[in-house]
């Protein structure tokens, strides 16, 4: 969709002209074409230069920008440059400026320091929005708009708390059903008028953390503040929809914790989002998140916006990527259904507090750098590939669940534990999958299920009306579902279901758990297999979490090995119609968990891409009855991987070499096995 103008992967990034003088930005233009750069992302941050004041817009300079860029072949990215308000409006209109959690009134400063209910907010971004499209909505160079740049961050000023009750009117209707929705017979809390209702923040529900007194009222202002940003984004998307068919999309943050990124998907012709892994982060975490940002609309290929070429500056330690790792890293975005591969910036800024973040060119200005070396080579290289991998698909038999709303859940819940990280669990079962070569798909509640064999919910704490209708039908048809400790616990506000953890699930996983037992955190249990199961047997340490559970009718598979609950279930599976239901109750060590969805995938079929030694990412992308297999060596050294006889004839896209029975990667090498 977004290739229309420039079938191939785009190669670019931020550009920031306007910190320059024209000279520079000749220059700029020669090296560009050197290292094959045709993508350039502009306009991100320029709103005080656009708009001095309330009438004046200029755009005299943003024409001589993209026209000149049209002249070197350069498409254009065009952001709106409302991720930051300018000084003129803060000082002139005070509603603009947020409330923080501790509610003090923010000065002019940063960004992403706009009230979403501001009227002043809402009124000059959506027409300064308008502006741009009319006046470039034909320009050559256009390929893609940007609005604003990362949303996020919350606001708990008085034009938020009126909109936050306007928000529960439509939600509840009365407020009788807003009290018992809440449970506010708790603590006093019963609402009488709907003005006595405040924003949940450290003045009123909320202390250190997140933690909350009122978990429903807190959840609730995250939904809302969430939609409230997402408004801001449509004002615009609609401004500019009215004048130009060209995509537009909004750079996302991965597993950003405050925004609902499934909800904002619906909303952005194509997604795209910011990532900037640490040295030392696993290339899983980085390869589940790729799958996540694909996941938000349904497998559709997405957009690496930013990227540094080498160094961060905001990390405490921020480390030089290797030689290699850039171009690695790169295509594993692309295994992972990037159709781009974009930076964060293509020239260093000399001042403020991203002058030390990484750049296509450096400070040092010139092509003689080992940086924009390997970004010439990364650029020939991505040119080479012409259009083969655009819009190709991962198909996937294997997906996890991942919502916003259970995680908010989960993280404001006041126990069992402070330990426990929702992100961190549903990483804990990815990289299971990851470390077998089972190509996964990270999914929305709300995606087709019958597209898997199996599907893992990890901490399925919030079940929300009609997910377990739909998990039953899943299973009953004949599909695997996994899920753990702390699932099934309470619905879509917040409140308990009684009767016995895990709810509604309980019938399709035939146990029923009554206590949950926090381990500290230099405690733990063992899993101890009553029978060996594929490669398990013995017995394995578990920690975090216990869940005290009892079989209804499930197989029990391993049972607790220590404490007063000694030989109660651990692990179970229940036949429910055609397919079966596993309840993990505790946190495995990795060793167990791997070996378990191993056995399980191989009982339903779902294989391995290839065997590949550690280290060694496998995935597939297809695309007219071709098969793209990315082989990345995340390892310094040489990996030696045995390719099976059905790549007999495959031909590695990016040296055009056949490729054969044993085959060596160099380290941080790239192979793309076309078959």
């Amino acid at each position: 969709m977004i290739h229309e103008k420039l079938p191939k992967i785009w190669f670019g990034g931020d550009y920031n002209p306007e910190q320059w003088d024209e000279a520079k930005m000749e220059e700029d233009l020669r090296m560009f074409k050197l290292a094959n750069i045709d993508v350039a992302t502009v306009n991100v941050f320029s709103w005080a230069r656009i708009q001095p004041d309330e009438d004046t817009y200029r755009f005299e300079w943003l024409d001589k920008i993209l026209d000149r860029l049209a002249e070197e072949g350069i498409k254009v990215c065009l952001a709106t440059s409302t991720g930051a308000h300018p000084a003129w409006m803060a000082k002139r209109y005070p509603d603009i400026r947020r409330v923080d959690h501790n509610g003090l009134k923010r000065q002019f400063g940063g960004r992403h320091n706009s009230c979403p209910h501001s009227p002043t907010y809402r009124m000059y971004s959506e027409r300064l929005a308008a502006k741009l499209a009319e006046r470039y909505k034909d320009h050559p160079a256009l390929v893609a708009w940007h609005i604003a740049n990362e949303y996020g961050g919350y606001c708990y000023c008085d034009n938020c708390a009126e909109a936050f009750r306007d928000w529960l009117k439509k939600r509840y209707g009365s407020l009788d059903a807003l009290n018992q929705a809440w449970y506010t017979a708790f603590w006093g809390h019963t609402f009488y008028e709907w003005d006595e209702i405040v924003p949940p923040s450290g003045m009123s529900e909320e202390w250190g953390g997140g933690r909350s007194n009122f978990q429903s009222i807190s959840l609730d202002y995250r939904r809302f503040q969430s939609e409230s940003l997402l408004d801001c984004y449509r004002l615009e998307y609609e401004a500019i929809k009215k004048q130009s068919d060209v995509p537009i999309t909004t750079n996302l943050m991965g597993t950003y914790p405050e925004l609902d990124y499934f909800t904002w998907a619906k909303h952005m012709d194509v997604v795209s989002w910011d990532s900037y892994p640490s040295l030392d982060t696993p290339v899983s975490v980085t390869a589940m998140t790729h799958d996540l940002m694909r996941g938000l609309k349904g497998g559709q290929p997405f957009m690496l916006m930013e990227q540094t070429p080498s160094q961060q500056n905001w990390q405490a330690y921020n480390s030089l990527k290797r030689p290699g790792v850039m171009r690695l890293w790169s295509y594993q975005a692309v295994a992972h259904g990037a159709d781009t591969v974009m930076f964060f910036q293509l020239r260093r800024s000399i001042g403020a507090c991203e002058k030390y973040h990484g750049a296509v060119i450096e400070h040092a200005g010139h092509e003689h750098t080992r940086v924009f070396r390997e970004c010439t080579e990364l650029g020939a290289e991505l040119v080479s590939l012409q259009d083969k991998l655009i819009d190709s698909r991962l198909n996937s038999k294997a997906a996890i669940l991942f919502d916003w709303d259970n995680r908010w859940a989960v993280e404001l819940s006041s126990g069992p534990t402070v330990a426990l990280k929702y992100v961190d669990q549903v990483h804990t079962y990815y990289k299971a999958l990851y470390d077998n070569n089972i190509q996964t798909d990270m999914i929305g509640l709300e995606e087709d299920f019958d597209r898997y064999e199996l599907i893992i919910a990890p901490v399925l704490y919030m079940i929300k009306p009609g997910v377990a209708e739909k998990i039953d039908a899943f299973v009953k048809r004949g599909g695997t579902f996994i899920t753990t400790f702390f699932s099934g616990i309470v619905n879509e506000t917040d409140i308990v279901t009684v009767g016995g953890y895990p709810g509604k699930l309980r019938p399709i996983l035939g146990i029923w758990a009554e206590e949950i037992d926090a381990l500290f955190p230099d405690a733990s249990n063992r899993i101890v297999m009553k029978k060996p199961y594929g490669s398990l047997s013995g017995d394995y340490s578990c920690n975090l979490l216990c869940d005290l559970i009892h079989s209804e009718g499930a197989e029990v598979l391993a049972e607790y090995g220590s404490d007063f609950y000694k030989g109660m279930p651990v692990v179970t599976r229940n036949q429910y119609g055609e397919g079966e239901a596993w309840y993990i109750a505790s946190n495995p060590e990795p060793a167990f968990l791997t070996g378990l969805l191993a056995e399980i995938c191989r009982e339903k079929g779902i294989q391995p891409l290839l065997e590949t030694p550690e280290g060694v990412e496998v995935t597939e992308r297809s695309k007219d009855g071709k098969s793209f297999t990315f082989l990345l060596n995340h390892n310094a050294e040489e990996a030696q991987v045995e390719l099976p006889a059905t790549y007999a004839g495959a031909t590695d896209l990016l040296t055009g070499r056949s490729m054969a029975g044993t085959t060596f990667i160099p380290g941080r090498g790239v192979f793309i096995l076309e078959k």
